[in-house]
């Protein structure tokens, strides 16, 4: 297996006090001296590559505090990544710890390319894990450098190489034995190894004695070759969606805000988001409290609040406004709260599962990459709320590689809310409108699982019989996926060649 090294600084590459960043290349030459031999005894079949350095900044430091990383870095190192895809297995990237997590996330969008509907059309194939150390894997000694024998480096480094060879397709962090989804890590801590947690999402690989697959179902990767970035066509794609990207990306502004208690009459809250959007602001992320609930200005009446209509300020200015929350754990979606409800009204989309950190990164990403791709900010909005790379539950769709069940009690629902498709433990499958109404029932009376698999979608019963099949469904890497024209619910089947077959609903000029 050939594994590349990319060393962007951080911690794992400083020396002295305070603090700097080694050269890369003395770094890379200090690794190839102390570590290879070590890395080659675990397993001799290995194939390790330092590269020397990335050309951050219009100076071309070839390594950065991660503290002074900027978005466009984030497409230095996806180039570093594409330029050498077809010489390497895998590519472990050393960064420090401050923005590892932005970097995550960043990378896992950059490295794909998806259409309007979520859909992959060009997908990473291999890994990407980020690690670093919260101690300098090496000391400046009058004999030249050494090995830190108290840091975690080392472990961190080894680790990586060796969740690597599980293969995983995606763009994952590695640190203290656990290997996460790059965008579902948080950095939870500066003072312990433990640096980093993914709140909703388990590990997807551990490392102890030997490197055992994690609780978390890895990516499934790319649905046939032709969509993988060992294709040539793929990665040319993705490659000229950074080249839009890196254009656009330092002219673009995404602000983001968290919910604070402060006073409603000149609210500073507005405040900041009448700057922002004054500014320019391409999106705004907030950081709610809770399940996306957030101060609106007014107790009695959210709409007259100052905060309310600096919301709807930005909406109407064309600003796309993400709400997340500033809490680890769970999820913003269905607003339970009055104090939350009204933003929907402001047009603000919910992140899901998404951390603040995570809905930054795919906010900005999106929004550069959109002219190139040609999406309207309603298709920006949607692909918020969708599942890409993993970052969030993909709650539009099923399929063999996502979730090939369906089961009593779970439903589907448009990107938007305007149309679901919901499995009742009582009335069965059913696809409802916007309204509620049920405009397709495939097995009246009848409740099941509805199943996609290479067998095709079925729906089926307690006891194993088939109430209701579709034909020609039949195949892997399909994906079904509910939408809504005009109003009107669409339930697709998406092929992995890009054929669409019409499963139910239908069109807003009353087509079936």
């Amino acid at each position: 297996m050939r594994i590349c090294i990319i060393n962007t600084g951080g911690t794992i590459s400083c020396v002295g006090t305070p603090l700097a960043p080694l050269p890369a290349a003395r770094f890379a030459n200090a690794a190839r001296d102390l570590l290879m031999p070590a890395l080659a005894a675990a397993d001799p079949r290995l194939r390790i590559d330092f590269h020397p350095g990335l050309p951050f900044g219009p100076d071309g430091h070839d390594t950065l505090d991660s503290t002074n990383l900027q978005p466009r870095d984030w497409c230095v190192m996806a180039r570093a990544v594409l330029a050498r895809y077809d010489d390497y297995d895998a590519f472990v990237i050393l960064q420090g710890t401050d923005t590892m997590d932005f970097s995550g996330a960043a990378l896992s969008f950059l490295l794909s390319q998806f259409d309007r509907l979520g859909m992959g059309r060009a997908v990473l194939s291999k890994p990407v894990i980020l690690t670093g150390s919260q101690l300098p894997l090496f000391r400046d000694t009058a004999q030249g450098l050494v090995l830190n024998a108290g840091s975690d480096a080392f472990a961190n480094v080894a680790g990586a190489i060796s969740a690597a060879r599980l293969r995983l397709p995606e763009v994952a962090l590695f640190f203290d034995g656990k290997l996460l989804r790059g965008n579902r890590a948080l950095k939870v801590s500066s003072t312990r190894f433990a640096a980093f947690d993914s709140p909703h999402l388990p590990p997807l690989a551990e490392v102890g004695i030997g490197c055992r697959v994690g609780d978390a179902a890895p990516l499934p990767g790319p649905a046939m070759p032709k969509v993988a970035l060992d294709h040539p066509d793929a990665r040319r794609a993705v490659q000229d969606q950074l080249t839009a990207i890196d254009d656009a990306i330092d002219g673009l502004s995404v602000v983001q805000l968290p919910a604070f208690p402060a006073r409603f009459a000149g609210s500073p809250l507005a405040a900041m988001i009448r700057d922002a959007v004054d500014r320019g602001a391409r999106a705004i992320v907030l950081e709610a409290y809770g399940e996306g609930n957030f101060p609106a200005g007014d107790v009695d009446d959210p709409q007259r609040g100052e905060i309310c209509a600096a919301l709807m300020q930005a909406r109407d200015a064309g600003v796309l406004v993400v709400d997340g929350s500033r809490v680890i754990g769970g999820a913003v979606g269905a607003f339970h709260y009055a104090a939350g409800a009204w933003l929907a009204e402001t047009g603000a989309v919910e992140a899901g599962q998404m951390t603040p950190v995570a809905a930054y990164a795919k906010a900005l990403i999106l929004c550069a990459a959109a002219d190139h791709n040609g999406w309207d900010d309603d298709d920006l909005r949607a692909l918020i709320r969708r599942g890409l790379a993993g970052e969030t539950p993909a709650r539009d769709r099923m399929g063999a590689d996502i979730d090939a069940v369906l089961r009593p009690g779970q439903l589907l629902q448009a990107a938007d809310g305007a149309a679901r498709l919901v499995n009742d433990t009582d009335a069965g499958l059913r696809l409802l409108d916007a309204a509620g109404d049920a405009v397709w029932t495939p097995a009246p009376g009848h409740v099941g699982q509805l199943r996609l698999d290479c067998r095709g979608l079925r729906l089926i019963a307690q006891d194993g019989a088939v109430l209701w099949r579709d034909s020609g469904t039949e195949g892997p890497g399909a994906v079904l996926i509910l939408r809504h024209d005009d109003g009107a619910p669409i339930l697709d089947l998406h092929h992995a060649d890009g054929r669409v077959r019409r499963v139910a609903g239908f069109s807003g000029q009353g087509d079936a």
